[in-house]
């Protein structure tokens, strides 16, 4: 008994041991998996609602009364939706493992240990939003702040990435003032056509439910509604492409046309739901693009800035040039003595 407490303590430190002291391999990895995952979700999610599986399990926060899980007696709406919240779980692994990842960094980039716990408390809090949406009976405007949630998950996952590849954020801009009020006119377009359209979904016939209640707008009104900030985004986000051309950053140039072909496939699958009399699969795709786009634009955002790692570079080399300029300058003066 007394071999193995003093064991724990070796496990402990060895376990600490392993958790790793800088950006590695590790890292990117569950920072791309945090951006997957919370992108992923939204699909799943889309595909309870446009099943109608959004009542499969109707209590919270068991599936049912009685279970936990699904029952073979729920058919395939249970399946849909406990599957759905299986996938939390998924969420909070990731989260977990993302956080142990980056905590022994804390004191050298706490913005890492930021990200990971927003990201982390987004998951509970998204379940709890999952079990108000049920318990309401699929309330059109929970099951919005449901997805508005998801969308701004998904965006600090999108700096989570950018940071672990670019470093610490600093304060300065490879952009001017214009184009960075342009970017940002844009990703309040972004963000204004994203509300918008999940106005236009709680008004249309998806409900999740064959009895869950619609928000009761116009749905065709407000179709055309959602069109407009979607061109008027589209078209500053041309000016964006175009601008950025004009600026030496390769990472900038492909994010920005990253952004015009969200956008324009994003566009194109919007005309042609509405045309189509709104299949579910187009829905569910569109559902998926409006996260992209998100993603997108906050890396246009995000890439306004140096990377931390590149600044540190282009120390060193400034450094070893003024290194070299006095090695230089003592030759002089050496050979001159001489």
């Amino acid at each position: 008994m007394s071999q193995q407490v003093a064991q724990k303590p070796s496990i402990v430190r060895r376990f600490v041991g392993w958790l790793p002291t800088e950006v590695t391999r590790r890292v990117r990895v569950f920072a791309w998996l945090s951006l997957i995952s919370q992108t992923l979700i939204v699909g799943t999610g889309g595909a309870v609602r446009l099943t109608g599986s959004g009542l499969g399990c109707p209590t919270w926060p068991r599936c049912t009364e009685e279970s936990f899980v699904a029952t073979p007696e729920m058919g395939i709406h249970g399946a849909v939706e406990f599957g759905n919240r299986l996938l939390t779980f998924v969420l909070i692994i990731i989260a977990i493992v993302a956080f142990l990842f980056v905590v022994r960094m804390r004191r050298e980039r706490p913005e890492l240990l930021r990200l990971t716990v927003a990201l982390g408390l987004g998951i509970p809090a998204q379940a709890i939003i999952g079990g108000i949406t049920v318990l309401t009976n699929l309330n059109p405007y929970v099951v919005g702040l449901h997805f508005v949630v998801s969308a701004v998950l998904v965006a600090l996952a999108t700096v989570f990435v950018a940071r672990v590849y670019r470093g610490r954020k600093v304060d300065t801009f490879v952009v001017d003032a214009r184009f960075r009020f342009v970017a940002a006119l844009t990703a309040v377009g972004v963000w204004i056509t994203v509300l918008v359209g999940i106005l236009v979904t709680g008004s249309g016939p998806h409900a999740g439910d064959g009895g869950a209640a619609r928000n009761g707008l116009d749905s065709e009104l407000l179709q055309h509604i959602h069109s407009w900030p979607a061109y008027v985004t589209g078209v500053l986000s041309l000016l964006l492409l175009v601008w950025a051309f004009r600026v030496p950053r390769r990472g900038l140039r492909i994010a920005t046309v990253g952004l015009v072909a969200t956008e324009a496939v994003q566009i194109a699958v919007g005309i042609a739901q509405a045309r189509l009399g709104l299949p579910e699969l187009l829905v569910g795709i569109h559902m998926v693009l409006a996260c992209v786009l998100v993603a997108v634009m906050t890396l246009v955002l995000v890439l306004q800035r140096p990377g931390g790692r590149e600044l540190e570079g282009q120390q060193r080399v400034d450094a070893d040039g003024d290194e070299d300029e006095r090695q230089v300058r003592d030759a002089r003066v050496e050979h001159l003595h001489r």
